[in-house]
């Protein structure tokens, strides 16, 4: 899988993307990850990359020319699946969103900035609209993060047990169960008898009972869903 971010500020993603998981993917030629500069394709002496909106307002508005040449410029070199924008209006990004995408071969993220982009950027290019969340961050790089992070930990060769990934919370429509590790008694705190019985087939159904119940508490509208 190849991987293309566009954003304003590269630095708040070089980090994380060179870091644990994400980086022995990149180490091991399981997934390219390309950071190009908005600012690299600016307008004029001083790279601008914003402007005012039209009609007056608070907030300064990404403009159209930059994005415009650096997404043709792209899509010159190869074809992508999807050019994912990542707004406050988007759908609700969702497990069944990262084990879609993770199927794909080459994704190209816009991270926004400001009040926002240009919305016949939005009309021209994107073809998937993704929030992760009813509220509002400084830019689109950290809420990117989070979704090539979703994809990337499924991509086969990622993690060495690759039945580990399938079994997190949501893949099977719960939240995940509790989990212990040794010792088996802490500071009075006891690990569950059925846990240290050996018994798989009765260690598998606890474990979807209590999946089950916990989702019933925290999450109710999974089990509606």
């Amino acid at each position: 899988m190849r991987i293309d971010i566009i954003s304003a500020v590269p630095p708040l993603l070089e980090s994380p993307l060179n870091e644990s998981l994400i980086k022995r993917a990149r180490d091991n030629g399981i997934v390219e990850i390309v950071i190009h500069n908005l600012r690299d394709y600016g307008l004029g002496k001083y790279h601008q990359i914003d402007d005012d909106p039209f009609g007056g307002g608070a907030g300064m508005v990404l403009r159209v020319e930059p994005i415009f040449t650096i997404i043709r410029k792209l899509q010159a070199e190869r074809t992508y699946d999807e050019i994912l924008f990542l707004t406050p209006d988007g759908k609700t990004f969702k497990q069944d969103d990262a084990n879609e995408l993770s199927m794909k071969t080459n994704l190209l993220f816009l991270c926004g900035r400001y009040k926002g982009i240009d919305e016949r950027i939005r009309q021209t290019f994107i073809t998937k609209e993704i929030s992760i969340g009813d509220y509002v961050l400084t830019g689109g790089e950290l809420p990117t993060l989070c979704v090539i992070d979703a994809i990337v930990r499924l991509l086969p060769g990622t993690i060495h047990d690759s039945e580990s990934a399938m079994l997190d919370s949501f893949q099977t429509g719960l939240l995940d169960a509790p989990l212990y590790t040794r010792p088996a008694e802490f500071e009075g705190m006891k690990v569950p008898d059925i846990l240290q019985s050996g018994d798989h087939e009765k260690i598998r159904k606890w474990r979807n009972e209590e999946a089950t119940k916990r989702t019933q508490e925290r999450r109710p509208d999974m089990l509606e869903n």
